[in-house]
């Protein structure tokens, strides 16, 4: 399965959630592929590959036609998750596929090509913060949609967005994407903003959100720089237990343990 993680709002923890629900699932035993298609790169460091290196990345995967094999990378904290690096070339790459024939399919090409011949349980596709083509690529690509909505007074801005163009994909180019799932960030026991946010956003994509909330955690803002995830940085840190927790209930809702099964669509209005 192929699960695209987008938001077009920045810090929203969509970096956060990719890098550890890798980690938590590889802990449950699934064979995880992250592709960072975020120039920023982020995801990349944060699984501790460096960013500059004249090794390929996605970059020449989507723009010099370079098989995807080729670019993938062990992550060093764990076996069982490989990566598809960002390099400071892709911030060049929305200009580039502007004139290039399939610009949208490009991604999706490169990836059914490599899971046919790779043993690999999942795709994570780490989005950057818009919706060019960079994120419309992921989307073509992507099974379904994995969305992390901030605990905070302009959580739902600019969803509507977000939702037209699912939609648009959904008619256009990828009939089979959906919304697998919703997850809260960053929430805060302490506030009651945190509660109200999380209420309206259950209320308004019912089922898809996850019962587990991922919490503001020191640990997990540290963990980047030591190029771990926080679910090994600190096992036991609220952050990890919440990302583990938030991995079961995923695999249990959308990924099932001997074949792929497809969550339930929802339009949201």
């Amino acid at each position: 399965m192929i699960v695209t993680v987008a938001n077009q709002k920045g810090g929203v923890g969509k970096t956060t959630t990719v890098v550890n629900m890798a980690a938590a699932l590889a802990e449950l035993g699934r064979s995880v592929l992250v592709v960072d298609l975020d120039p920023q790169g982020n995801a990349t460091t944060g699984l501790g590959v460096s960013s500059r290196t004249d090794n390929p990345g996605v970059y020449d995967v989507l723009i010099d036609d370079v098989p995807l094999a080729e670019a993938v990378v062990q992550v060093p904290e764990n076996d069982e998750v490989r990566l598809v690096p960002a390099s400071l070339d892709l911030a060049g790459a929305e200009i580039e596929l502007v004139s290039m024939v399939a610009r949208e399919y490009r991604l999706q090409k490169a990836l059914r090509a490599y899971v046919d011949e790779h043993d690999v349980d999942l795709v994570l596709i780490d989005c950057p913060p818009s919706l060019g083509l960079l994120t419309l690529n992921a989307l073509v690509a992507g099974d379904e949609l994995l969305i992390p909505i901030q605990c905070e007074y302009y959580a739902l801005e600019g969803l509507g967005q977000l939702i037209r163009t699912v939609d648009m994909v959904k008619e256009h180019l990828n009939p089979s994407l959906h919304i697998g799932a919703i997850v809260l960030t960053m929430t805060d026991s302490r506030t009651r903003l945190s509660e109200q946010v999380a209420d309206e956003v259950r209320a308004f994509f019912g089922d898809l959100v996850l019962a587990t909330e991922i919490p503001r955690s020191v640990r997990l803002s540290e963990a980047p720089g030591h190029g771990q995830s926080g679910v090994s940085y600190d096992q036991r840190s609220a952050g990890a237990q919440a990302y583990r927790a938030a991995a079961v209930e995923y695999t249990r809702r959308t990924i099932d343990l001997t074949e792929p099964s497809t969550a339930s669509e929802q339009v949201a209005p």
